[in-house]
């Protein structure tokens, strides 16, 4: 738990080693930063990439820490911050013709997620209707005008 300047409560969670690239995992954690908690578990829940499966599984650990540990609302909670760090990577080999090899890199990667309490959201400021405030009078509408097309019926080509 850490509080920032503005005395919001902060809660991270981390998973290390995952087996994918962080080059993929960011691209998943760029559709979940700065949503909410539901949002974000929806958005995760139908992308397609395989990554959005253990990033789920640290956002369900966020949301368990926040509640357990601290007492907040998992609902009420925002994505502050989303990162995945590049992690060791295993290197292997693979044969091929000639007594050749190719090197094979399986990289890993760690990721953070970082949930804060919301904001506080002011209510939005409702414009006044602009018929109610002023009526329009008929002349002065502008008048719209239309173009006949010009057919050529009767006219032999």
């Amino acid at each position: 738990m850490a509080t920032t300047e503005d005395g919001k409560v902060t809660v991270r969670a981390e998973a290390k080693w995952l087996r994918f690239s962080a080059r993929k995992a960011r691209v998943v954690l760029d559709h979940i930063r700065g949503r909410t908690v539901p949002e974000a578990r929806t958005i995760l829940a139908f992308t397609p990439r395989a990554a959005a499966v253990d990033i789920a599984k640290v956002l369900r650990s966020a949301v368990a820490n926040a509640e357990a540990n601290h007492g907040l609302d998992g609902d009420e909670l925002i994505v502050e911050a989303a990162y995945a760090d590049e992690g060791p990577t295993l290197k292997r080999w693979k044969p091929r013709a000639r007594g050749r090899v190719n090197r094979i890199r399986k990289r890993t990667c760690h990721v953070t997620l970082v949930l804060a309490e919301a904001p506080e959201q002011e209510a939005p400021r409702r414009r006044r209707a602009r018929a109610a405030a002023e009526p329009v009078a008929e002349e002065a509408k502008p008048k719209t005008t239309r173009r006949r097309r010009k057919t050529t019926e009767g006219v032999a080509a």
